[in-house]
């Protein structure tokens, strides 16, 4: 998620919002999707008893992008295709999803869902006083097409943690129903903060900010990173929590050996009615019974 040249931060006087404190499982590590290169996971769920996937409509004509639960096939194109191999190429995975910002302007939602974009992680906050100016008609939008959606945040590296986990608390409704929320830490040539901590209080400085999300939310959060900052201060760390990779030259084993991951951006790239321009592409690691299985896990 490459972000735009920032302006000078603005001291937040006021935060609103209280941590509430939730009691947490540790999460049980998602089952890989069976064209992975091996990969030990443990605990992997077992399905319900009954049937979870779910049917298509008797008349697909009259099939409403409104559909509750409803997967869409992947019908996206890219405008830089890469050839990932027979085994992981993207279009073998059921679940595929987008990341949005302001930068993708007015978005058809129901055009884009019917597209195949299943999911959605919409930019909401970065730093501890920037709120994405599109991010509540996103939200709404993006839930009434439904898909399910949940909200990012840019982590700034000359602000507190604490005081990023309140801004960001105070701007994302907690709600039910919404994916887990997603910490975006990477490098930035371009931010105003040039400021470079060791590998020891970055992480210090995400533990925070998770910390004081979960018990916000109720829900782990999701580690959303790229090769070069991953490689420099999260390879072995944060074991207990779920990635979400981006990797859009090779495939997740190659760029990132050993490390399990629950959404693998592949294209920055991408193209789709509903949206002009180019939009990041993503998918989800599984079938479409074990994101069922997710969801009732993390979102409800």
């Amino acid at each position: 998620m490459p972000q735009p040249v920032m302006a000078a931060p603005v001291e937040v006087t006021t935060m609103t919002a209280a941590p509430v404190q939730v009691a947490m499982a540790m999460p049980t590590p998602m089952p890989r999707a069976p064209m992975e290169p091996a990969i030990e996971l443990e605990d992997m769920p077992t399905p319900d008893a009954k049937p979870i996937a779910l049917v298509a409509p008797s008349n697909p004509m009259k099939a409403t992008p409104f559909a509750p639960g409803k997967i869409y096939g992947r019908r996206f194109r890219d405008a830089k295709p890469i050839n990932f191999g027979r085994t992981m190429s993207p279009k073998n995975f059921a679940v595929h999803g987008v990341d949005v910002s302001r930068w993708q302007g007015e978005i058809d939602w129901p055009k884009l869902r019917t597209q195949g974009a299943n999911f959605a992680y919409i930019k909401a906050t970065d730093g501890g006083d920037h709120l994405d100016p599109m991010f509540r008609k996103n939200w709404r939008a993006a839930e009434a097409a439904g898909l399910r959606r949940g909200a990012y945040h840019f982590f700034y590296w000359c602000r507190t943690a604490g005081e990023q986990a309140d801004w960001f608390i105070r701007n994302v409704p907690k709600v039910p129903g919404a994916l887990p929320p997603v910490i975006d830490v990477e490098y930035n040539g371009e931010s105003s903060c040039k400021r470079r901590h060791s590998p020891e209080k970055i992480r210090e400085k995400m533990q925070v900010f998770m910390d004081k999300l979960e018990r916000h939310y109720g829900q782990r959060p999701v580690i959303y990173t790229a090769p070069d900052f991953y490689k420099d201060n999260l390879r072995g760390h944060f074991q207990n929590y779920p990635f979400w990779l981006r990797a859009v030259a090779e495939p997740p084993s190659k760029v990132y050996p050993g490390r399990n991951w629950v959404f693998w951006q592949y294209s920055g790239s991408g193209l789709s009615h509903g949206v002009e321009g180019k939009i990041d592409l993503n998918v989800f690691r599984g079938s479409a019974a074990q994101w069922n299985q997710w969801l009732e896990r993390t979102a409800g």
